[in-house]
């Protein structure tokens, strides 16, 4: 049986100690200003895409890795008679997933398996941890893609926007609304279904009651989450989460919390100070 070489994109949203620790190997996307493109998380980060932002007035266009770029690095480890596994960014957000699939086929039948995890940011870390999982355990690469699509649904990915600026930005809410959301102090909180982004509440409140709101709601219902994992990711708001999970950790429930940052295709679409929750229902 083969050796396994896990594959993700820039979107996993995995601390890098563990990207590094587990050996997985990270395609990135692209964040492009006008004629300039940059690597996501490579040579670009959050801080410096924001100053960009503020400079310009404007949002830049993201975009996915080439079938060239998976083609050139799913090579190396096929030359090295390894199997690969590609965990995707989700097919309904992102042409990824389509370009890795174009790239595996032009190598042997059954050596390369690219899996859609239809979600987003950490949501895709959790399915590429649990391959992980898998992956420690032994099993071939046909088992362990089973084991993970039957993860993908178990999936919830739950964060809050601390302006709607960006998405005003981006075309996908009208100034009225940026307004009010503004004054009144609305904070919208957005979620992943089936591959796809919608809104899925709202909350009123200044960031601290927004956080207390938030942490309480998904504390309410612990009985439904898997205590195998949760990851807590942020957008330039590092003692929110750090707050979080303090919250989560004196429940004594979760085996373990990760804390992690947002790469720059994320914040693009999120904007500063964005806290999430990502984790699998039972």
């Amino acid at each position: 049986m083969r050796r396994i070489k896990l594959f993700t994109d820039s979107t996993c949203d995995l601390p890098a100690e563990v990207l590094k620790q587990k050996g997985i190997v990270v395609i990135p996307l692209y964040v492009n200003f006008g004629t300039e493109s940059y690597k996501d998380n490579v040579d670009i980060k959050p801080a410096g895409l924001f100053v960009k932002v503020k400079e310009s007035g404007k949002l830049p266009m993201t975009s996915a890795p080439t079938v060239a770029d998976f083609a050139a690095q799913f090579k190396k480890y096929i030359d090295q008679d390894m199997d690969i596994l590609h965990i995707s960014i989700s097919s309904k957000i992102s042409s990824s997933y389509q370009n890795a699939c174009t790239a595996a086929v032009q190598f042997p039948k059954g050596r390369i398996q690219v899996v859609d995890s239809l979600s987003l940011s950490s949501g895709i870390g959790l399915v590429v941890l649990t391959s992980v999982d898998c992956i420690e355990k032994g099993l071939d690469l046909t088992d362990v893609v089973r084991e993970v699509q039957s993860v993908v649904p178990k999936v919830r990915i739950e964060f809050v926007l601390d302006t709607v600026e960006y998405l005003h930005k981006g075309g996908r809410c009208s100034g009225l609304q940026m307004l009010l959301s503004s004054l009144l102090e609305i904070h919208p909180v957005i979620a992943v279904t089936e591959g796809s982004i919608h809104l899925a509440s709202k909350i009123r409140g200044n960031r601290q009651l927004v956080l207390q709101k938030f942490v309480k709601d998904r504390t309410d219902k612990i009985s439904t989450i898997d205590p195998q994992r949760i990851i807590i990711a942020n957008c330039e708001c590092l003692n929110d989460t750090i707050k979080m999970k303090d919250q989560f950790a004196s429940l004594k429930y979760f085996k373990h919390i990760l804390m992690t940052d947002a790469s720059c295709v994320i914040a693009s679409h999120c904007g500063p100070k964005t806290f999430g929750l990502f984790y699998l229902d039972k």
